[in-house]
């Protein structure tokens, strides 16, 4: 903004005009002389300030992907090989965290795809039985519930093969209470469905784990007097640094704890011992079956292989493989596992 004065007395004026007209042109090609030093400096920093764009446009697209996967589906493109039906069966455990949620995420699609003689499920979350699995390809279904808290854990299992016998829990209230644990008992073995317990946010259930722990190692002892155990579930442990994605920074966190994994391998280690089957066949492959929803983990491959299959060493000749499912997300956060084993 430029403000002008003017005088009556003509060559006070006149003075003043000139002065004033020639300090205008001074400050004038002073103004060029910045415009064009300015248009210089936005030439010479075009091409930096393109970089600059693209950098805010990449660092965009990179937040997008790290915001969590809020609705998933299993996808319908499965590609398992084939066993040989006569000789061989399938057994299969999925924590589906929600039924009923899995269910509309494709559930369906995998268990028809996959076609195990048993399916082990967990974290269920229904209060009663559902009707969403067929009876004519699974005739004989077997469920738990938690009755201190609707909606919360719960297991099943389905089955081709007709159980001798049905145990709704491990024999210990505080914990079957909670619908953690199915006992079915077969020719040869009998199948342990469990949901293990959880450690919790700041480790608060810790104890009530570790208690856990000790109750099922003291049922399975019993149960080997008679046949070998196939433990089929969601454990809630990473036992090895191999079996997480990030095992330096987890060191307190629930699942990979020292008192966790020391149970965990105490399980392990009785006499005969017990194996982890998965590890037994794949010694070196650093595969997970959990990935949080948080941060695309799956597409990052940022998980923890919380599910097993452990078996008494006397059936280890029995099993042919252990698999984790691992391209099978999108139904739940975990994906399923399953065991192929020889049928007699």
């Amino acid at each position: 903004m430029v403000t002008t004065r003017s005088s009556k007395n003509g060559k006070i004026t006149s003075f003043f005009e000139k002065k004033k007209t020639v300090e205008k042109e001074e400050i004038k090609e002073e103004e060029i002389g910045k415009t064009t030093n300015k248009k210089r400096k936005i030439d010479n920093n075009e091409t930096t300030s393109t970089n600059l764009i693209k950098k805010v446009k990449k660092t965009t697209t990179n937040k997008k992907e790290d915001k969590p996967l809020l609705n998933p589906v299993l996808g319908t493109d499965f590609d398992f090989e084939p066993i040989d039906t006569e000789k061989e069966m399938k057994i299969v455990s999925y924590n589906v965290g929600s039924l009923n949620a899995s269910l509309k995420k494709g559930f369906k699609n995998y268990l028809e795809a996959e076609n195990p003689d048993i399916i082990c499920i967990q974290e269920t979350k229904v209060n009663a039985p559902t009707h969403d699995i067929s009876r004519k390809d699974y005739p004989y279904q077997y469920w738990t519930f938690s009755t201190v808290k609707k909606g919360y854990s719960g297991c099943a299992v389905f089955s081709k093969i007709k159980p001798l016998s049905v145990e709704y829990g491990i024999g210990c209230a505080k914990f079957d209470d909670e619908g953690r644990n199915l006992v079915l008992e077969f020719e040869n073995y009998y199948l342990i469905a469990t949901y293990v317990p959880n450690a919790g946010n700041k480790l608060v259930r810790l104890d009530f784990k570790q208690e856990y722990s000790s109750t099922i190692e003291k049922f399975f002892k019993k149960l080997e007097e008679k046949k070998p155990i196939i433990w089929a579930g969601d454990l809630n442990v990473a036992h090895q640094k191999i079996d997480l994605a990030k095992p330096d920074s987890n060191l307190r966190s629930a699942g990979y704890t020292i008192e966790e994994r020391t149970d965990f391998t105490r399980i392990l280690s009785s006499n005969p011992p017990r194996i982890d089957t998965f590890r037994h066949f794949h010694p070196k492959d650093q595969i997970y079956s959990y990935f949080s929803y948080r941060f695309n983990c799956h597409a990052k491959n940022i998980g923890w292989r919380l599910d097993y299959f452990v078996v008494s060493e006397k059936l280890l000749p029995q099993i042919k493989d252990s698999l984790i499912r691992t391209k099978c997300y999108g139904a739940s956060d975990h994906v399923p596992i399953c065991l192929i084993m020889k049928k007699n």
